[in-house]
């Protein structure tokens, strides 16, 4: 008898639903829209009602599905519990606890980006490795630590939140967090973006970025074509990014990290010149620690949720 699985990937503005067979094929990928109105009291409503027209048009039985997995934007206790997911105005929900009962199903869920990276191990960059270690750089830095096949969650659901290390505490401007001079600050898009105007404002090089839109993408595109002070923009994101990843892989020591998110789009020259500095600054057992695009995009939470399950049967 075939066996099913959803991977639910929820997001601020939308939400990414797929049915898979046991053994990864995916059947359907959809989305519905992410109502969060009323602190979003109607998103795992939502959830359920999309899950049970899925198996209503497919002529699903229940006894062939295995679950559902599904990823969150916040941290996720090992009950199932998030304390707190702001972008779709969660304070504490039981989120195992409210799907099982509205689907009937059996429910696993994980934050999104830890969910991502078991979703790159799985079908992505990282096939082939079961120790791994995920950067997202989006319009923040997200990651995921997966150990021997299996996402490091932590004790209090923050294992993998990478872009919350601190690499320059003497920052003065506050982080989303609260705190100052996390990697975030540097490395996401966002960060890109205030490095970038930062060193326009001090700058008398003459740039294709002086007088531009700066933008992630603007400012690698100008690094590709050599433009003299956005190679010192990325120069510096990269340093930054390449001492943080150095500094994780000495606690982790991954088989291989995946590169994902926005930022991910420069392509390979985004990996060589972080690659460099990593290099540079990582202890010597870690030094030949593969660095990889990720190769899923947008589906990663989508199939990661999906494993989740999957490894619970």
């Amino acid at each position: 008898m075939k066996q099913y699985v959803f991977g639910i990937d929820v997001g601020g503005t939308s939400i990414k639903c797929g049915l898979f067979e046991s053994d990864g094929t995916i059947l359907e990928k959809w989305e519905i829209i992410t109502r969060k109105q009323e602190q979003g009291k109607h998103v795992l409503t939502d959830v359920a009602d999309s899950i049970l027209a899925m198996i209503e048009k497919r002529d699903l039985k229940k006894e062939e599905i295995i679950g559902v997995g599904i990823d969150v934007p916040g941290p996720v206790q090992a009950d199932g519990t998030v304390d707190g997911a702001v972008n779709i105005g969660w304070g504490k929900k039981d989120i195992v606890g409210e799907l099982q009962e509205q689907t009937g199903l059996k429910v696993k869920a994980g934050n999104d980006a830890n969910v991502a990276a078991l979703g790159e191990m799985w079908k992505g960059g990282g096939q082939g490795f079961n120790d791994l270690l995920m950067v997202t750089l989006g319009t923040g830095v997200g990651g995921g630590v997966i150990v021997n096949g299996k996402i490091v969650t932590g004790a209090h659901g923050a294992g993998g939140e990478i872009g919350h290390g601190c690499v320059n505490p003497s920052d003065e401007e506050a982080c989303n967090c609260g705190n100052h001079g996390c990697l975030e600050q540097y490395a996401s898009a966002t960060g890109l973006v205030r490095m970038a105007k930062k060193a326009i404002d001090a700058s008398s090089e003459d740039s294709v970025l002086m007088g531009a839109e700066v933008t992630a993408k603007a400012i690698f595109d100008a690094y590709k074509a050599n433009d003299v002070l956005a190679g010192q923009i990325v120069e510096r994101f990269a340093e930054t990014l390449g001492n943080a990843l150095a500094t994780y892989c000495c606690v982790v020591d991954p088989g291989v990290i995946v590169i994902g998110g926005g930022v991910s789009k420069a392509g390979q020259v985004l990996v060589d010149v972080v690659k460099k500095y990593f290099v540079r600054d990582a202890f010597p057992s870690c030094k030949n620690t593969d660095i990889v695009l990720a190769q899923l995009g947008n589906d990663a939470g989508v199939y990661g949720a999906a494993k989740l399950v999957i490894d619970e049967r």
